[in-house]
């Protein structure tokens, strides 16, 4: 790659500042007695965004720091790297192609509305029972494996929207039924360490679900039909290069191309994520929830049970695991491994939007996609664009930690 050294020592100016930013910026906050709670975080992105052009202002001034102090030096660091890219790589099709990078920017925002549905069951079951479900990604390969099961052997020409309902119906049950037989002694003064148990038997469920499903239908990739088959037109009709082109397999506007499974499976996770909503905050089932998530010991003297509230939420949480891996069946072929990798994505989206945070949870899934899908498409080599997916998550997880480990949206504890 030519003049790749733009790129390095943009790499260089970034780490170095910010590290010295997220250091000294707590420091000088501290010995004023202001509020340290984003100094590390608003530190290090004005020392990325601008070195000790920035940085020395920020420490002479000392003002109030909110989101501004993030966002604002988080536009100036990608305008930089955006620069040091071009410049390292000209040729590169996010750097010639304005089309292609809307196209990846468009299906980063459609993959990560989905992650976003499979992270909120992950938040629901640690914001009630204050435990990290290790078995979440086997939750989401079952519900893919019920879809086609469901639609494809049991019941062939299924409506494959059924065959969806049936697989939420499946994880639900299984889930509900764990914690009830698993999860229940942590509450009842049976286990001495919860915490660990917790650990331990969701590790155990989620071996159990892989390997059980790996001995029932073996290791051969599954796939099913599309859910919708869009009817073929294009818009304007008389154009000769249209505005709207649809086909079965694609959506395209303008230049901006779409896989339709994946609009499909986009469009199930907004209609799921409302009917979610409505039921948290509309329903006196949802109000009991979000109370226990807020105080278990007020919300047992106003009469709600807190034991079937852990039931219901870990029940809803792998259903809504389970809801995301039947929405993208349709997109990926289906092993019984699948789930492995979906629930590291997970852990990185809960941490990403602060732990028990439901709106934290869905922007967190966005700006995964979004990185997955714009770090993958500017690697020319899709073998190498492939491998690198994974480790975008472990260098999200990584700065959260350093910068912010609440998270976007986590409360102080």
């Amino acid at each position: 790659m030519e003049h790749a050294s733009y790129l390095y020592l943009a790499l260089l100016w970034f780490i170095g500042w910010g590290v010295v930013g997220a250091v000294v910026t707590p420091r000088i906050y501290g010995r004023k007695d202001l509020d340290i709670s984003q100094a590390s975080l608003a530190g290090a992105a004005t020392g990325a965004a601008g070195g000790p052009f920035s940085l020395v202002p920020l420490w002479y001034l000392t003002p109030k720091l909110n989101w501004k102090w993030v966002a604002i030096p988080a536009a100036v660091i990608a305008l930089i790297f955006a620069g040091a890219f071009a410049a390292a790589d000209p040729d590169n099709f996010c750097v010639t192609n304005g089309a292609f990078v809307t196209t990846q920017i468009v299906n980063g925002l459609v993959i990560g509305t989905i992650y976003g549905l499979m992270a909120l069951g992950l938040t629901l079951i640690f914001s009630i029972l204050g435990v990290v479900s290790f078995a979440h990604g086997e939750f989401y390969m079952l519900g893919g494996m019920g879809v086609y099961y469901f639609t494809t052997v049991w019941f062939p020409g299924l409506n494959p929207f059924l065959g969806v309902l049936g697989a939420a119906l499946l994880t639900f049950a299984i889930g509900a039924i764990f914690e009830r037989v698993f999860l229940r002694a942590m509450n009842t003064g049976k286990v001495e360490r919860p915490g660990e148990y917790a650990i331990l038997v969701t590790f155990g469920l989620a071996f159990f679900l892989q390997y059980a499903t790996l001995a029932l239908v073996g290791s051969n990739p599954k796939k099913v039909s599309r859910f919708i088959e869009y009817p073929s037109f294009s818009l304007p009709v008389s154009a000769e290069e249209p505005v709207l082109d649809v086909t079965a397999s694609t959506i395209r506007i303008f230049d901006i191309s779409v896989s339709s499974p994946r609009v499909t499976a986009a469009l199930i996770s907004l209609i799921l994520l409302a009917i979610l909503m409505w039921f948290l905050y509309r329903t006196w089932t949802g109000k009991a929830l979000r109370a226990v998530s807020e105080d278990r010991q007020a919300a047992a003297v106003t009469g709600i049970n807190p034991n079937t509230m852990n039931t219901l939420a870990f029940g809803l949480g792998a259903m809504l695991a389970g809801l995301s891996g039947a929405s993208l069946v349709q997109v990926f072929s289906w092993v019984p491994w699948v789930g492995v990798q979906a629930s590291g994505r997970s852990f990185v989206i809960i941490v990403l939007g602060g732990m028990g945070s439901l709106p934290g949870a869905f922007v967190g899934g966005l700006i995964v996609g979004l990185v997955e899908a714009l770090g993958a498409g500017c690697i020319p080599d899709p073998q190498r664009a492939a491998a690198y997916i994974p480790a975008y998550g472990m260098i999200i997880l990584t700065l959260v930690l350093l910068l912010k480990p609440t998270g976007l949206f986590g409360r102080e504890l």
